[in-house]
């Protein structure tokens, strides 16, 4: 199996946090939940020109999309096919740094994932065919790199208060809240709900939300044991019965079935039962 990520160089690296590709990639599952992130993913297919993305009551349905889509601003997990990550590059946006590759607000992809050629048109189809012409997988790489940065002098003005904010909540999900923000950045918390939904795709208090809960995966790597109590309130959580309703809304399992059933990617879990 290949496996390589590359961490973009600047100005390219204040927007996106890293680029990857699998090749060769199996899992004795055949599909998967992916966790909610708060950023949103660029996922290019180059065994087939088609990806799934299946219904979470129903995993039996799926949606059809291209060869290469954009994973939105979810709140909520996905289920997708070990399958299509045989052969698989893709982008990991920064929180709120897809932003200026959308060509539209952030806002209008939450719960969503689209077809990349719907966002680029022909530029998307192109990428894929560059992508599928290039020699090796550093090759291919360089290729994505070359494409987004390209993307990137179409211009961006990211606004100060919600680089201020993300910095805010990424350090202290648990503690950092709207009210807290907004009396630092001079602007109304209507007016900044909106910005901040413009450019991240989440209202402030859904990714705080999602930044408790991946800090609470966090705690839980590596770990084949949990004091569900003590990680509810390193997190923030009102209580555990607060932790365990949060973990399953985003999850869709309870903590315990998490623990069971994670792999070496911690927001990537067998669907199984």
């Amino acid at each position: 199996m290949v496996r390589l990520t590359h961490a973009p160089r600047p100005p390219l690296s204040q927007f996106v946090h890293l680029l990857w590709l699998y090749e060769g990639y199996t899992q004795p599952h055949a599909k998967e939940r992916v966790l909610p992130t708060g950023q949103m993913q660029i996922v290019i297919n180059l065994l087939e020109d088609k990806s799934c993305v299946y219904d979470r009551d129903d995993t039996e349905r799926c949606q059809t999309f291209g060869g290469s889509l954009l994973a939105g601003a979810h709140s909520e997990y996905l289920v997708i096919s070990t399958a299509m990550q045989a052969s698989v590059v893709g982008v990991s946006f920064k929180p709120g740094g897809a932003f200026p590759f959308l060509r539209m607000p952030a806002g209008e992809l939450r719960n969503a994932t689209v077809s990349l050629d719907d966002l680029w048109g022909p530029g998307a189809v192109d990428l894929r065919d560059r992508l599928l012409e290039a020699p090796t997988p550093h090759a291919r790489i360089a290729v994505l790199e070359h494409v987004l940065l390209k993307e990137l002098t179409r211009g961006f003005d990211p606004h100060g208060a919600v680089g201020f904010a993300l910095r805010r909540f990424m350090a202290e999900p648990q503690v950092a809240t709207v009210a807290g923000v907004t009396n630092q950045i001079g602007l109304s918390p209507k007016r900044f709900i909106q910005v901040f939904r413009d450019e991240t795709g989440f209202t402030p208090k859904v990714f705080c939300r999602i930044r408790r809960f991946q800090q609470a995966l966090d705690r839980m790597d590596g770990r084949k044991s949990v004091d569900w109590a003590r990680v509810a309130v390193d997190c923030g959580y009102f209580d555990q019965a607060h932790f365990i309703h949060d973990f399953r809304a985003f999850s869709g399992i309870n903590p315990s079935s998490y623990l069971a059933h994670r792999t070496e990617h911690r927001n990537h879990v067998p669907l199984v039962g």
